[in-house]
């Protein structure tokens, strides 16, 4: 599965702690195998974010994400709960 890193995205990672961004590499490892890992806790967004998906980092942190096909997932945005 490619992974496209969306420019919002980005620049939202330069601003995230050290051990934010740490986890977030961890984390996307076992997203690499299986978007749908129980230690992710992937879910569906609703509201402004319909139609993507939220994945856990440490701390209350998370990543806003869309399948765009069945090959490529668009990682949106990253920051604490209130991105939503």
């Amino acid at each position: 599965m490619m992974v496209r890193r969306l420019p919002r995205f980005d620049r939202s990672f330069k601003k995230l702690p050290q051990y934010v961004r740490e986890d977030f590499f961890e984390k996307a490892k076992l997203f690499a195998v299986n978007p749908r890992d129980p230690r992710l806790h992937t879910h569906k967004l609703q509201g402004i974010h319909r139609g993507a998906l939220s994945f856990y980092l440490v701390d209350g942190f998370r990543v806003i994400f869309r399948f765009t096909d069945s090959s490529m997932v668009d990682f949106i945005d990253v920051g604490p709960h209130d991105i939503y």
